[in-house]
Formats: C-alpha cells, sequence, structure tokens
C-alpha cells in the first residue's frame, strides 16, 4: 500500500525501477550471507523489493493500455506469473542439486539488471508528478497493522485462533485499523483515500478476489500433503502433476483477458468462478484410491478456472478507480491477495488438525493416514461454501452495474 501511494505521488515507472534495484541488491545480499540471521535479514530487504515492484505492476499495465486492451494485458501478466511458478521450482531444484544454494539468489542478479534496463528505457511514468509528500504517520500506522496482522495469522497456524496471544493480536489490529481510518479520514491528502471504499464494485471485486487466493493457497497447501503422504507418489510425479496448475494457467490467462476484452470481464469472471465451483465439487471426492486420471482432471479443472477469473476480476478492480488511483488501487489488490494466501493457509490448516484430531480423539500435531482424508474433505467443503459466496457477490455486483 504504501509503495504503491508512492508510485502514484512520485511517479509508477521510477518507483518500480528502484524496486527492481532494492531486489537485486537484496538478492545479492542473499547470497554471500554467511549464515541464517545475514540471509533472513537479506531476505527482508529483497522482500521490501519485491513488495515495490508488485505494488506498481497492475497500476503500470493500466496505464499503458486503454480499457478495451486492459483485460489482455492482465492476462499476459497472468501468463508471466504462471511461467514463474513453472519455472522456479524446477530451475530451484536443478540449481540446488548440481550448484551451491547460493545461486538461488545470483541468478536473479542478471536477469534483474537486463529488467531494469529494459524498464529505464520503455516504462512511463518515470518523472515525479506531485510535490504531495507521502503521509508518514498514516504509512508507520498501517505498516504497524499489516506486521501484526500477518504475526497472528502466521501464529494461528501453530496456537489455533483460540490462543490469547493470536486473539490478542487481532484485537490490536482491529484498534490499530479504526484509528487509522479516523486519522486519514482527517486528512487533505491521507496515504489510503478511504472513499475509494465507497464504490461498491470495487469492494465486491476485492471480496472476490480475496476468496479466490484463499481457495487457491488452500488447495496449494493442501495437494502435495495428499500426494506424499496419502498418495505415496515419488517426488517426480509430485512435481509433474503440481505443475498441472500453473501450465493451464500460462495458457488459459492471456485468452480468458482477450475474452474480456470482447464479451466484458464480468460474464468471463463468472465462469471463472462456475469452474471453481466444479473443481471443488471434483476434489471432495478425493480418497485413499482416487485414480490419477481423476487427480489430474481436477487439477487441469482448478488450472483453467483460476486462468479464467484471475486477470478479468482484476481488470474489474482496476477499472473502477479514476487514473490518479490506479497505484493505489494496484497495491490494494496485491495486499488483498496476500492476505487471501496467507488466510487460506492458516484457516485450512486449523479446519485440516481440528478435523483429524476430533477423528483421533486426541489433539493432532502431525499427518494421520486415516484421518487425513477426512480433515482434507472438510475443508474443501468450507472451500465450496466460499466458491459459492463469491459467485453470488459476483452476480450482486453484475446487477448493481448492468454488466
Amino acid at each position: 500500500i504504501i509503495f504503491g501511494k508512492l508510485g502514484d505521488l512520485k511517479g509508477k515507472g521510477r518507483v518500480f525501477l528502484y524496486g527492481i534495484i532494492v531486489f537485486i541488491f537484496g538478492s545479492f545480499l542473499c547470497s554471500i550471507s554467511p549464515n541464517i540471521v545475514v540471509l533472513i535479514i537479506s531476505r527482508i530487504i529483497q522482500g521490501v523489493g519485491a513488495s515495490i515492484v508488485m505494488a506498481n505492476n497492475q497500476g503500470l499495465t493500466a496505464i499503458v493500455f486503454p480499457p478495451n486492451e486492459r483485460g489482455r494485458a492482465l492476462g499476459m501478466s497472468g501468463s508471466a506469473v504462471a511461467l514463474g511458478s513453472i519455472l522456479g521450482p524446477a530451475l530451484g531444484g536443478f540449481i540446488t542439486t548440481y550448484l551451491s544454494w547460493h545461486f538461488i539468489f545470483l541468478i536473479n542478479i542478471p536477469i534483474g539488471i537486463i529488467a531494469f534496463i529494459v524498464g529505464y528505457k520503455t516504462l512511463p511514468g518515470r518523472n515525479s508528478t506531485s510535490d504531495i509528500k507521502l503521509d508518514k504517520s498514516g504509512a508507520f500506522i498501517f505498516f504497524v497493522c499489516i506486521f501484526i496482522l500477518f504475526s497472528s495469522l502466521l501464529l494461528s497456524q501453530d496456537f489455533g485462533f483460540n490462543n490469547l496471544y493470536v486473539g490478542l493480536g487481532f484485537l490490536v489490529v482491529f484498534i490499530l485499523l479504526f484509528l487509522f481510518i479516523r486519522f486519514e479520514n482527517k486528512l487533505e491528502e491521507p496515504m489510503l483515500n478511504t472513499s475509494l471504499f465507497k464504490i461498491k464494485s470495487l469492494c465486491l471485486n476485492l471480496v472476490c478476489a480475496f476468496i479466490f487466493y484463499f481457495i487457491s493457497s488452500s488447495v496449494n497447501l493442501i495437494i502435495p500433503f495428499y500426494l506424499t503422504d496419502i498418495l505415496n507418489y515419488s517426488q517426480a510425479e509430485i512435481s509433474a502433476i503440481i505443475l498441472v496448475n500453473p501450465l493451464v494457467m500460462f495458457f488459459i490467462a492471456p485468452l480468458s483477458g482477450y475474452l474480456s476484452d470482447k464479451i466484458g470481464p464480468k460474464k468471463v469472471t463468472l465462469t471463472g468462478i462456475f469452474i471453481i465451483i466444479c473443481s471443488m465439487f471434483l476434489m471432495i471426492q478425493f480418497n485413499e484410491n482416487t485414480s490419477r486420471l481423476f487427480l489430474v482432471s481436477s487439477l487441469f479443472i482448478f488450472g483453467f478456472a483460476s486462468g479464467t477469473f484471475n486477470s478479468p476480476n482484476t481488470t474489474l478492480v482496476m477499472s473502477t478507480v479514476p487514473a490518479k488511483d490506479l497505484g493505489i488501487t494496484g497495491s490494494i489488490n496485491s495486499l488483498i491477495r496476500n492476505l487471501g494466501m496467507a488466510s487460506g493457509t492458516s484457516i485450512s490448516t486449523s479446519i485440516l488438525y481440528h478435523q483429524i484430531s476430533k477423528l483421533a480423539g486426541y489433539k493432532v500435531k502431525d499427518i494421520v493416514y486415516g484421518s487425513f482424508v477426512y480433515g482434507m474433505k472438510s475443508v474443501f467443503v468450507v472451500l465450496l461454501i466460499f466458491s459459492f459466496v463469491s459467485f453470488i457477490i459476483s452476480n450482486i455486483d453484475r446487477k448493481i452495474n448492468n454488466y
């Protein structure tokens, strides 16, 4: 959010390039880290650079392409994300097998330099567009709020949501968020223009995005354990099966973006959510004897649904706000994505182990063969309910805006 606002104030292209520099520097520090403490600090720097890039990526795409081509452009961006998901694990495995782990980070440096040079020559918005200063007090409050929120979600995976410290964390987040909104509403130039959330279509499509990433992260969390501990597949088989989802997304995302430009993003988004519902129905059928064909087909359909939904929904989000707020809106969308993924991981983990413990009759903290499928099915039932909720919300948005 902070870097998205900076992009709106100081130029999205300029801030984006700074993000690449910080990411390259963080990667270099990671590659020469002598111990785990230095590595973690270096990873934080690398994460800041990635945050700057992610916060301005969608805003840059939105200002470069006119509305009638925005879906196609965001679809290509989705393909790039899927391609990274495909190449990253494979390349990482190759590097750690034949080279030192340091090269995982060193490889980012030449790629980052090339990206910087190309970006410097081609990206718009590299000049300062405003003399307005960033609201530092609001930025600090928001940073603390988000830090405590994600820390609480992380702790909940180990201690559950009924833990005292986890509960206190969420309470502090609520209080800080309340104070942040009160504080921002009093400023002429706030860090986060809260009036954006009066745009119903923006809020509804952000909720749909949150649900999608919640579902996606839950599936990505559970499937590897299911393949390893229940179906006893080899690592090579697991790698191939896990690649199905991003591989399908890579091909489908540009097509869905193209379709959203032709027939409207809402129709394509609703189609994607409907296919997600179908894929959840299929995954509920998973058990100890699921055939490989049924498994791969289910993941293929989920990947098809993901590729169909993602870019049109992002187009809807980015098309609801004025041009001056594209940077902050793109960063809000990125925050929702990360929040959805963190929430999905935490809540699905809690549901999984709660159901396993319930069937076992005692508190379980590890995979239990006889109970895992029961817990897994419970998670998929919750994801199915969430996907129905998303379909209803998206339909409400369609009726409000006459899409």
